[in-house]
């Protein structure tokens, strides 16, 4: 059974929603934040990044959203969760999923998190501030140029719309306008409407 390191809130939310997708026999844990305990020796020793998620399977952790959610991909193919035949249009999907990783997360990341690039308050708010101004841009940029529709990679729904719909529901709290954004605001509707989704929207056990 594959095992997934999880905290609500996180980024870790694509990999769940894409595990309920996929139908997999998948255990939830819960890493709580609050105490640290992502930076606790049981938890580094899975994960020494100290970061959610992790994905436990038969041969070994998995980190990383892009990584977790093209391995569910590839090890659940009836599923459909991604063009495996086409490879170019698969690296499409990878290109889309690394930029959501590498851009719009440390966007993100520049409010909650300025600690892990700078060492002073003024520069913790002044990378606060900017915040809203970086997640539009690159919300706007998928929005316009990387958003195919009716899903993000066209007719047919893939695990990248879990790893859109996860970020695109930090952007209230990130103080960007859903409204300016028509595409994806219909996208998070129809997310939300799908069974997977609540399922991984329920709190673990």
């Amino acid at each position: 059974m594959l095992k997934l390191f999880h905290t609500p809130g996180t980024c870790a939310l694509a990999s769940r929603i894409a595990l309920e997708d996929a139908g997999a026999d998948y255990e939830i844990v819960r890493v709580d934040f609050s105490p640290q305990q992502q930076r606790s020796p049981d938890y580094l020793e899975i994960n020494p990044k100290g970061r959610v998620p992790a994905l436990v399977t038969d041969r070994g952790v998995l980190t990383e959203t892009p990584a977790i959610l093209a391995y569910i991909a590839q090890a659940f193919p009836a599923a459909n969760p991604a063009p495996l035949e086409d490879p170019f249009a698969f690296a499409e999907l990878q290109a889309f999923n690394a930029y959501i990783s590498s851009t719009v997360h440390v966007n993100h990341a520049h409010g909650p998190r300025g600690s892990r690039w700078a060492g002073k308050q003024s520069s913790f708010d002044d990378m606060k501030r900017k915040v809203p101004e970086t997640m539009a841009a690159a919300m706007d940029l998928i929005e316009f140029n990387m958003f195919e529709g009716p899903w993000v990679m066209g007719e047919t729904y893939t695990v990248a719309d879990a790893y859109l719909f996860t970020v695109a529901r930090w952007l209230e709290g990130d103080g960007v306008d859903i409204d300016a954004l028509p595409r994806i605001k219909d996208h998070m509707a129809r997310m939300s409407m799908r069974e997977s989704v609540r399922c991984a929207l329920a709190e673990p056990t």
